[in-house]
């Protein structure tokens, strides 16, 4: 019955152009009737709790059933996040403001919501004066780089700058931030932040699930779901160890980023001791929430946080991997 649910849900959210152009491709790429790939999408939804676009995006016509065992798809990590991390507790990651409240101490630029910048001109103006130039306007439950404005600072007064903000219903400002120069390098179009999946133990250790390199393809977010890459990060040292891969699958990976043309395999992360640090310690700040996907920016004073998110991605997690994830998860379970 549940999953009868999750696939009327499925539909319901289903980008269609998307659909058509994963079924098209797949159907030229196997040579199948496009009715048998349609019946083995259904049959896959049901049976291994994924969703419709990830049997095209696991690359599910392409293996046999003990390798689509493998991968942990959006049912299953639905109820796999649940379980980690309740409702009654995930609000602090959900809210970008209770998160920037909460892990305050490990924010490397300025951030204000409109209760503070009325609270602290001090904030204000740190704010304005920011060496980027630049604000970000976000609105507290945005997500995947949604419902967020970039505008420079001197478009506003400390008067108009909440103004602007409660007009147009944005919860949080941020200095723009400037990012490592090393990242600027890899892809100057956008923050080209690391994320980070975390698991605490039953000991409430602290395991790392994958880490990952996000960069932006001529977009002003770094998104994949907005069509940007997306590479594996050796734990140990930081260094990229594997292509930049898109979620969409008729493109092609890329080993050196198609813009700049600078090398994403054997690229190195700039302070990464500090930030796998800086994870494994928050980790344990709110230990309700025991699986959490950290988005981190490195900038050339060291890493800071993004955000931190109790949903966080199958597809940045499993597809730069190419493989499925699902057993590293399993002993976690209840």
């Amino acid at each position: 019955m549940k999953r009868i649910l999750y696939f009327g849900y499925y539909l319901k959210q289903l980008d269609w152009k998307k659909f058509s152009l994963f079924l098209n491709y797949t159907a030229q790429q196997t040579q199948k009737n496009k009715i048998s790939i349609l019946g083995d999408v259904v049959f896959s939804v049901f049976k291994y709790n994924i969703s419709i676009l990830e049997y095209f995006q696991f690359r599910f016509f392409e293996k046999n059933s003990k390798q689509r065992e493998e991968w942990a798809g959006t049912g299953y990590m639905f109820e796999y996040q649940l379980q980690m991390n309740p409702k009654s507790e995930r609000t602090v990651l959900d809210d970008k403001t209770k998160f920037y409240k909460a892990y305050g101490d490990y924010f490397v630029h300025a951030v204000g919501d409109i209760a503070d910048l009325k609270s602290k001109p001090e904030l204000v103006q740190k704010v304005l004066n920011n060496p980027s130039g630049k604000l970000v306007f976000k609105v507290a439950d945005g997500k995947c780089g949604v419902q967020v404005e970039i505008q420079k600072t001197e478009n506003f007064t400390p008067e108009s700058l909440i103004a602007f903000m409660e007009n147009n219903q944005f919860d949080l400002v941020e200095e723009f931030i400037m990012q490592h120069p090393k990242l600027q390098s890899l892809s100057p179009s956008a923050v080209n932040t690391v994320r980070i999946f975390t698991q605490l133990d039953s000991n409430n250790e602290v395991v790392l699930l994958g880490c990952r390199q996000r960069i932006s393809v001529n977009s002003s977010v770094d998104n994949m779901a907005a069509g940007n890459l997306a590479a594996p990060i050796d734990e140990a040292t930081g260094i990229v160890i594997g292509p930049g891969v898109y979620s969409d699958i008729t493109k092609h990976d890329e080993t050196i980023h198609p813009i700049t043309n600078v090398a994403i395999e054997g690229f190195q992360v700039p302070f990464w001791n500090e930030t796998v640090a800086m994870v494994k310690k928050a980790a344990k700040e709110h230990p309700q929430n025991r699986s959490i996907g950290w988005d981190i920016v490195i900038t050339e004073n060291g890493p800071g946080f993004i955000e931190g998110n109790h949903d966080w991605c199958k597809l940045l997690w499993q597809l730069p991997a190419k493989k499925g994830l699902k057993f590293m998860l399993e002993p976690y379970k209840n």
